[in-house]
């Protein structure tokens, strides 16, 4: 398995406080593992290619470049600084191909300068900034009907539900996680307070229910038992309805059976009559010639 890294442009709209992106296409790109200072980008392939998918649709313009990292390298302040002579703010997105963990595969940069208090040299560095994966209604119209063709019989529809409820958990205990630690570096001094975290934390601890008070616990179990009595009874009418099934089409099927013997038998009687029929006019022949 090859450990290196894919380049490509990313193409979309700048809309000034975000950036959609909405397509991308590689570029050949080389580097040296054991020199990070030692790459090749061919940068007449961008240009060309900028310029067909211009053609193609001219909403669509550079507004970055990603990696697939998977981490930081050291020269991709000299790979932005080329993407800087085409478009004046590159985002540089990372994509983990290898992901070992729930959640997005993505990581979005933008260079900076970072100018110290005491006066010293600026030095440039990446900020790290939010980034999100989503789908327009088209295209989430289009994969929903890409999903019913390919759809695996075998599999049921409460599997499907109970796998993706607990992938969802699985990130959702990520995602707690990422926090318990990020309160523990605070706690101990080493990461600062941000205040726009803590108040987020602050409102998201606000939706949860104060399990401790006998009102809200007596209501969540009575809610549950509802529901649970409504799935029971459900099951019970499907049960029913699946047997009343089976009893319709074994009465159908005797009957049927029945049908069919009848016709034999009658096409039998037919067919005897038929032979007496002729056996007669076979006599009746004979008794005239003699």
């Amino acid at each position: 398995m090859s450990h290196k890294r894919v380049i490509g442009v990313l193409l979309g709209q700048d809309n000034g406080k975000t950036i959609n992106v909405a397509n991308s296409f590689g570029i050949p790109f080389e580097e040296d593992e054991k020199d990070p200072k030692t790459w090749f980008l061919d940068h007449n392939y961008i240009e060309s290619m900028s310029e067909m998918f211009k053609k193609v649709n001219a909403r669509e313009k550079m507004v970055g470049w990603y990696h697939t990292g998977p981490q930081l390298r050291a020269s991709d302040q000299e790979i932005n600084d080329v993407f800087k002579r085409y478009i004046p703010r590159p985002v540089m997105v990372i994509v983990d191909t290898r992901q070992s963990t729930v959640g997005i595969p993505t990581e979005a940069y933008f260079a900076v300068e970072e100018i110290k208090d005491d006066g010293s040299e600026s030095k440039r560095t990446f900020l790290h900034v939010p980034s999100v994966i989503e789908a327009e209604e088209a295209e989430e119209i289009g994969v929903e009907h890409l999903l019913r063709d390919i759809k695996d019989s075998t599999t049921t529809t409460l599997a499907t539900r109970v796998t993706q409820q607990a992938d969802s958990l699985r990130a959702l205990q990520s995602r707690i996680r990422d926090l318990r630690d990020y309160l523990l570096q605070v706690a101990q001094g080493k990461l600062p307070v941000n205040h726009q975290i803590t108040y987020h934390l602050q409102d998201a601890l606000n939706l949860l229910p104060d399990l401790s008070n006998t009102l809200t616990t007596s209501s969540f179990i009575g809610n549950t038992n509802d529901q649970l009595l409504v799935i029971y009874l459900s099951s019970l009418v499907r049960a029913v309805i699946a047997l009343h099934a089976l009893v319709d089409n074994k009465a159908q099927n005797n009957r049927t059976e029945a049908e069919e013997a009848k016709k034999n038998e009658a096409s039998a009687v037919v067919g005897k009559e038929k032979d007496k029929s002729k056996e007669g006019t076979k006599a009746e022949e004979k008794g005239k010639t003699s």
